[in-house]
C-alpha cells in the first residue's frame, strides 16, 4: 500500500501479472514500500531466470533467456486455483521427500526450488533455509520437524515427456508435493511420518562425507516403504574450493559414493519394486552445490553435445560416464584410457568437469579477461550490477546462471519419479491391512477419486491457535472434502467392533505451504494435505475412511525407539493441570515421543535420544504447558529378560484355590525378536504361515509354532506365550484371562517393573474347577501374572540395556582422543575406515545409551572440536555386573535404584518367599507333567 505509484503502475508489474508472477509482484512492491532499493533491485535480478521468455525475443527490460544449458523446467509463481487443477491429473503429481543424513544439505538444496516456485527470492536462496519454520531450527542449523511445501513445475519439450518412461503423463504442467525432513537421528519418526505419504525421495549425499550412518538408515526405510530413491551429489563446491581436488579425483568420488548408495539398495532389494538403483547415465543422479545454487544431471549436458556431435542424445549419456573417453588424435570414442602411450582423458572429466574447473579457477584466481572469454563461449550472460562482482559472490551468480539447481532437480524428479497412479499399484499391498480385493484396497491401488475415501494421516503439525493441530496426511483414495462425515480409526481399530472409531465431520481441508496453509475446497486421490477438526480424535496418527469394511491403513514402523526417558513436574502446585494439558499435547505433536505416568504418579516423558529429549521438553516447558517445570536427569528404559530355562516347573494357585496353572519361561531367540520387532513375524498374520517360518528359518516345533496364543505386551511386543498343554478340559475357556495376565506381566517384569523382551513363556498344564463360575477372570488374571514371574525369576533373570551405533567422523591426530572416551563409556569399536581422498577417519562403535549422556561434549573437548558423532539406536544387550536378584552386585543395584524411584519395596521378591507346601507341590506337579509327557 504504502509503494510508489508509479512503481505500481509501471511495465514492470504489469508485464509480471501477466506471466502470473503474483509472489514476485507482491515482494517487490513490499521491499519498495520499505525503500530498499537494493534489494529490490537484486530481487529483480533473481526474477531473470524465472520468465518464461523466447529465445529469440527481448523482454520489455531488454533480457535474454540463457542459453547455456537447455531450460526444460520453467516453475512458476501459482495460484492455489491452479494447483487445485492439477490434483485433479493424479499422473502429474509428484510426492517426494528429501532425506539425509544430518547436515548434508536438504534444506539449502530446496530453497533453489521454492526460489524458482518464486516463494523466496534468488538472493537468499541457500541461505534462507525456508523450511526451517521454526526459531529453534534457524538458530541450531538443523531441521526438527518435517515440512510440506507445494511446487507448480513445467516441462517445456515434448521430447522431455517422452523420456518419462513406464508412466503415463496429462500435458507438460506438474504439481511437486515436497517435503524437507530432518537428517539427525533423533529426529527419525519425522522422515518415517514423510515417507509414507511420498512415493519418491530425493536422497542428499555430501561429496566429503560420502554415504553416513543416517543415510543408510533413511534409505533402509524408503525401501521398505517402497518408495524409488534418485540422489543428489550434494556441496561439489567444497570439494573444488576447500579440497581443491583434481578432475579424476573428484569422479572417483562420485563413483564410490554412487556405489555406495547401490549397495544399501540392492541390499534391501524388493523384487514388486524392481531395480531401483541410480545410475548417472540414465540421470537418477544430480551433482552439484545447494549453498550456491547450481547442479547438473549428465541428461542435461548430453543434450547439449549431442546436437554437436550429431548423436543420439541416450547414446550421448552413456558415454559422458564410466570408462569413455573421446580420443581428439581419431576424433572417435574409445573405452581404452591410452593412446600410442598417452593417456587421455575421461569423457565426464572433458566435457563436463572441464568447463566448471574453469569457470571456478579463473573466477576465484580473479582472472578477468579469462572469465570474460568462457562467459561468452559458454553464453551466460550477467546483469550489469553482477558483472562487477569478483570472488565467491561472482561465481556464485555465474554458476547460478549457467546450471541453475532448480532445473536438474525439477527435471529429474518430474522424470524419474513416480506418480501416485504408478506407486500406489505396487505400494497397495504394503499399505492396507485387509485382503487384497476388498474395495477400499483396489481403489487404493487404482488411486481412484471415485472410490470410498482411504486417508493416512501420518502426524499432526501445531497450529496458531495454541492446543489445536492440523492432521498432515495423504488421500490414497476416494475425495476429501469440508464437512464430509468420514470414519476416523485409530492404530487400535479391528473391523467389526467399536473401540478405536468415531464417526465425526472434516472441519476444513487446507494445503500445507512451509509454515502457513492455505485453504481449499476438496482434495482428491494421490495428493498430500492438512485436515482441521480432526485432531481431537487421533493421538498422532490413524486412517480416514467413508467405508464400513476398510480395514485400517498399516501402523508406521520407526527405526528409533523412546529409550531416554525424564520426569518432569511442575514448581508451582497449581500448574499441574496445565502440565497434564501440555503433555496432551506434546504427545499428539510428535511421532516419536512417549508420555506416561509411573505408578509412583511421576509425569514421565521419553525420548529417542538427547537432544530429542531436550527439543520436547523445550516445547513443552515454552509452549504446550507454559509454565516452569523441575526436570530430573535422563533415565536409560531397560528390558528385562531370562537367560535360561526355568530350573523347575512354576506352580501358582487361583485365590479360591480351585485352579492352578503350570508354567515354565525361556529365553526367546533374538533373530526372532528382532523379526518380531521389525514386523516381519506378526500377531496378524496367518496363523499356519507364521508356524512354518518359525519352524523353517528358527527351528521351531510346528506344533508349538501353531499353539502361539499371544504376543506381549501390547499385543505386538518380542515376548511370546505358547500353549503346550493336552487334552486339558475347559482351556479356551480361560485363554482371555491368561492373556491379559501375560500382557500385564510382559508390560511390568517381575525384576524392577520394567517391560519384557525375548522370553518365551510355555504353558505345561493347567487344572481347573469344573464350575465356570469359579474360574473367572478375577481368580486367573492375578493367577497367570503370578506363575509367569514365577518361572521368569527361576530362569536367571537379567537386564537388557540399549546400545546406540555411533558412527564418529575425526582426523586422524584426533583419534586417541575417540578411543579414550569410548573406552571409558563401555565403548565398543568394531570398524575404523580412512574415507579415501580425505584425511577424516569414521569409526564405528557400539555405545550403551546409559553411557551416552554429554557424550558429545566430552568427545569434542578431548577432540578439540574435530570429532563429529552421530548416534542412533540399534540394539539391546545383557547388562553386564551380575545377577539383577543379587542386592551387591552392579546390575542388583541398579535395579534397587529403579526400584526405589518407583516408590515399590526395593527387594526384589523371590521364590523362595513362596510357602514350603507349594514348593512341595512345583516338586510333584513337575513329576506329573513328566510322566504325563512320556505317556
Amino acid at each position: 500500500p504504502h509503494a510508489p505509484a508509479s512503481l505500481k503502475n509501471s511495465r514492470l508489474i504489469s508485464f509480471l501479472k501477466q506471466h502470473r508472477k503474483y509472489g514476485q509482484v507482491s515482494a517487490i512492491l513490499t521491499l519498495a514500500s520499505q525503500g530498499v532499493v537494493k534489494e529490490c533491485l537484486r530481487h529483480l535480478q533473481g526474477l531473470r531466470d524465472g520468465l518464461e521468455l523466447e529465445r529469440s525475443t527481448a523482454s520489455p527490460f531488454g533480457l535474454k533467456q540463457s542459453t547455456a544449458v537447455a531450460n526444460i523446467c520453467v516453475p512458476c509463481s501459482f495460484t492455489i486455483q491452479e494447483v487445485r487443477a492439477l490434483m485433479d491429473k493424479p499422473t502429474n503429481v509428484r510426492n517426494m521427500s528429501v532425506i539425509a543424513h544430518v547436515d548434508h544439505g536438504k534444506s539449502t538444496l530446496t530453497d533453489s526450488l521454492l526460489s524458482k516456485a518464486g516463494i523466496i527470492s534468488a538472493a537468499k536462496a541457500g541461505d534462507a533455509r525456508a523450511t526451517d519454520t521454526r526459531k529453534d531450527e534457524q538458530e541450531r542449523g538443523i531441521t526438527i520437524k518435517s515440512t510440506a511445501i507445494s511446487l507448480y513445475g513445467h516441462l517445456d519439450s515434448e521430447d522431455d515427456i517422452k523420456d518419462i518412461v513406464g508412466q503415463k503423463t496429462d500435458g507438460n504442467d506438474f504439481l511437486i508435493n515436497l517435503i524437507d525432513s530432518p537428517g539427525h537421528v533423533d529426529f527419525s519418526s519425522e522422515v518415517t511420518a514423510a515417507l509414507r505419504v511420498t512415493d519418491g525421495a530425493l536422497v542428499v549425499v555430501d561429496t566429503i562425507e560420502g554415504v553416513c550412518v543416517q543415510t543408510e538408515t533413511v534409505l533402509r526405510q524408503a525401501l521398505g516403504e517402497r518408495i524409488k530413491p534418485v540422489v543428489v551429489i550434494n556441496k561439489v563446491d567444497r570439494a573444488l574450493l576447500e579440497l581443491q581436488v583434481s578432475k579424476e579425483d573428484l569422479y572417483q568420488t562420485f563413483s564410490r559414493t554412487i556405489e555406495s548408495v547401490n549397495v544399501v539398495i540392492s541390499t534391501y532389494f524388493d523384487k514388486t519394486l524392481g531395480d531401483v538403483q541410480v545410475y548417472p547415465y540414465n540421470g537418477t543422479v544430480a551433482f552439484g552445490s545447494g549453498l550456491h545454487g547450481w547442479a547438473f544431471t549428465i541428461r542435461q549436458f548430453a543434450m547439449r553435445y549431442a546436437k554437436k556431435f550429431g548423436v543420439d542424445r541416450n547414446k550421448m549419456m552413456e558415454r559422458l560416464w564410466g570408462d569413455n573417453y573421446f580420443n581428439p588424435h581419431t576424433k572417435k570414442w574409445t573405452n581404452k584410457g591410452t593412446h600410442e602411450g598417452k593417456q587421455l582423458e575421461r569423457a565426464f572429466n572433458q566435457f563436463i568437469l572441464d568447463p566448471i574447473f574453469k569457470i571456478f579457477e579463473a573466477i576465484m584466481n580473479f582472472k578477468k579477461d579469462e572469465t570474460k572469454t568462457l562467459l561468452e563461449k559458454l553464453s551466460i550472460k550477467l546483469a550489469a550490477e553482477d558483472k562487477e562482482k569478483e570472488g565467491k559472490p561472482l561465481l556464485k551468480v555465474v554458476m547460478r546462471t549457467f546450471l541453475p539447481a532448480a532445473d536438474a532437480l525439477l527435471e529429474m524428479m518430474i522424470l524419474h519419479l513416480p506418480s501416485p497412479v504408478t506407486a500406489q499399484k505396487y505400494r497397495a499391498e504394503t499399505l492396507y491391512e485387509g485382503p487384497p480385493d476388498d474395495e477400499a484396497c483396489i481403489g487404493i491401488r487404482d488411486c481412484d477419486p471415485k472410490a470410498p475415501l482411504m486417508l493416512y494421516v501420518s502426524k499432526m503439525v501445531p497450529t496458531s491457535d495454541k492446543g489445536r493441530f492440523y492432521a498432515f496426511g495423504r488421500v490414497f483414495a476416494g475425495t476429501v472434502r469440508s464437512g464430509l462425515k468420514v470414519r476416523i480409526q485409530g492404530p487400535n481399530y479391528t473391523p467389526g467392533k467399536k473401540e478405536d472409531l468415531f464417526i465425526k465431520a472434516v472441519q476444513r481441508t487446507v494445503l500445507m505451504m512451509g509454515g502457513k496453509v492455505d485453504p481449499i475446497d476438496d482434495v482428491p486421490a494421490g495428493n498430500i494435505l492438512g485436515l482441521v477438526g480432526i485432531d481431537q480424535f487421533l493421538l498422532k496418527s490413524g486412517t480416514l475412511t467413508t467405508s464400513d469394511t476398510a480395514h485400517n491403513l498399516k501402523v508406521m514402523k520407526f527405526s528409533v525407539s523412546p529409550v531416554v526417558r525424564r520426569s518432569v513436574e511442575v514448581k508451582n502446585a497449581q500448574d499441574l493441570p496445565k502440565l497434564v494439558e501440555g503433555l496432551k499435547r506434546l504427545s499428539k505433536s510428535d511421532p516419536c515421543v512417549l508420555v506416561l505416568i509411573s505408578e509412583s504418579g511421576e509425569h514421565v516423558v521419553a525420548g529417542a535420544g538427547e537432544l530429542h529429549l531436550e527439543i520436547c521438553l523445550k516445547d513443552l516447558e515454552e509452549d504446550h504447558a507454559g509454565v516452569p517445570l523441575r526436570i530430573s536427569d535422563p533415565v536409560v528404559q531397560y528390558r528385562e529378560t531370562v537367560t535360561a530355562k526355568s530350573s523347575m516347573t512354576a506352580l501358582s494357585k487361583s485365590p479360591n484355590k480351585h485352579n492352578r496353572l503350570y508354567m515354565i519361561a525361556e529365553p526367546l531367540d533374538e533373530e526372532v525378536s528382532k523379526e518380531i520387532e521389525a514386523g516381519r513375524i506378526s500377531p496378524r498374520d496367518d496363523f499356519k504361515a507364521r508356524a512354518r517360518i518359525l519352524a523353517d528359518d528358527f527351528g521351531w516345533d510346528v506344533t508349538d509354532a501353531r499353539k502361539i496364543w499371544c504376543f506381549g505386551p501390547d499385543t505386538n511386543g518380542a515376548n511370546l506365550l505358547v500353549d503346550q498343554t493336552k487334552a486339558v478340559q475347559y482351556l479356551n475357556e480361560i485363554k482371555d484371562s491368561v492373556v491379559s495376565g501375560f500382557q500385564w506381566a510382559s508390560r511390568e517384569g517381575p525384576v524392577a517393573e520394567e517391560p519384557m523382551r525375548s522370553c518365551r513363556f510355555n504353558i505345561m498344564d493347567v487344572t481347573l474347577h469344573a464350575d465356570a463360575i469359579h474360574r473367572g477372570g478375577g481368580q486367573l488374571i492375578p493367577t497367570a501374572r503370578r506363575v509367569l514371574y514365577a518361572s521368569a525369576l527361576m530362569a536367571e533373570p537379567g537386564l537388557l540395556e540399549p546400545v546406540f551405533l555411533c558412527e564418529i567422523q575425526v582426523p586422524e591426530s584426533a583419534m586417541g582422543g575417540v578411543y579414550g572416551v569410548l573406552s571409558r563409556r563401555r565403548g565398543h569399536v568394531f570398524s575404523e575406515e580412512q574415507r579415501p581422498g580425505t584425511p577424516l577417519f569414521t569409526i564405528k562403535s557400539y555405545l550403551p545409551v546409559l553411557e551416552s549422556f554429554g557424550f558429545n561434549a566430552d568427545l569434542r573437548s578431548n577432540t578439540s572440536g574435530q570429532a563429529f558423532p552421530q548416534s542412533v539406536f540399534d540394539h539391546y544387550q545383557i547388562l553386564p555386573g551380575g545377577s539383577p536378584l543379587d542386592g551387591t552386585s552392579k546390575v542388583g543395584q541398579i535395579v534397587q535404584e529403579m526400584r526405589k524411584r518407583k516408590g515399590i519395596k526395593v527387594e526384589v521378591p523371590g521364590v523362595e518367599n513362596m510357602r514350603p507346601m507349594q514348593l512341595l507341590d512345583f516338586v510333584v506337579n513337575s513329576a506329573r507333567i513328566f510322566l504325563k509327557k512320556k505317556v
